[in-house]
């Protein structure tokens, strides 16, 4: 089971690293976008924050990923990205499923294996 943990979580961590690097240093020119894929980025890009910042936060969770530190905290953080890509392929562009699914899937893993770092936070006092 920890063969499993590790190689899903650097696995995740890896998708992530290039995802972020390659928007940020522009290395890879962004597909022909149509319809309400290109209206959706074109809001979100409209914002002139909101892409740095997510891609930034991605590339922190990546190398907390790919390097063990923090893991607890950034799977939490990362959980929201996780569901919002899931719904962006489900619901707008399902080129991408697959990818999607295992992000979604990989992120649960990662946050099932540390469920009981959690229970405290889900305590009612």
């Amino acid at each position: 089971m920890r063969i499993t943990f590790i190689i899903v979580r650097v696995l995740l961590g890896l998708l992530f690293l290039f995802a972020s690097v390659s928007v940020l240093l522009n290395l890879i020119p962004p597909p022909p976008l149509t319809g309400k894929v290109k209206l959706f980025n074109e809001g979100l890009a409209a914002a002139g924050y909101f892409i740095p910042f997510l891609k930034v936060l991605e590339l922190i969770c990546a190398i907390s990923l790919i390097s063990g530190f923090y893991l607890r905290l950034f799977a939490i953080v990362l959980f929201p990205i996780s569901v919002h890509i899931f719904l962006f392929h489900a619901f707008l562009d399902a080129s991408a499923m697959p990818v999607s699914i295992f992000i979604l899937l990989a992120n649960i893993f990662i946050i099932y294996h540390y469920r009981k770092s959690y229970l405290p936070m889900l305590e009612a006092r």
